[in-house]
């Protein structure tokens, strides 16, 4: 048994997400279950979103668990054992007004993580995805007019 150990991180960092696998690669020497359960979300109509919040909406939601993912999945393959599991959205599958960003990273998981399983099957590595519908998020109140400052983590 190992003592539980607290690592930040920020999803929507993909340049530390690498640094943060490695280290716990290096503490416990393997990863048995990789569970994607991060996210973040706007709410705002897609001419009032900007291209930089949308592009942080995928960082997070799908470079995020994906490039998690790439990081331990080496050490499982070569274990050939492994669980990873991409907590999404319903919105992964059916859109709704003024979701795009978010809907749009969830789909694209979805289809990552699709692709992932069939191609993991032959390794013994289980991949799933999970679609809840809505949920209750963190959320702080944006000022009128401040679309970036709406964001739900």
């Amino acid at each position: 048994t190992y003592a539980p150990k607290l690592i930040l991180l920020d999803i929507s960092d993909i340049n530390c997400i690498r640094d943060v696998a490695k280290e716990i690669l290096n503490c416990y020497g393997c990863v048995d279950i990789l569970i994607n359960n991060a996210s973040m979300k706007v709410k705002g109509a897609v001419q009032s979103i900007s291209l930089q919040l949308d592009k942080k909406i995928m960082d997070a939601n799908y470079f995020g668990p994906i490039t998690l993912t790439k990081a331990v999945l080496p050490n499982m393959i070569s274990r050939r054992t492994g669980q990873i599991v991409l907590v999404n959205s319903i919105q992964g599958k059916i859109g709704i007004p003024f979701r795009a960003a978010y809907a749009a990273s969830k789909h694209a998981a979805v289809g990552f993580f699709d692709c992932l399983r069939a191609e993991m099957e032959e390794f013994d590595i289980s991949v799933s995805t999970v679609n809840p519908t809505f949920i209750c998020s963190y959320h702080r109140q944006p000022a009128p007019g401040n679309w970036e400052a709406s964001i739900w983590k």
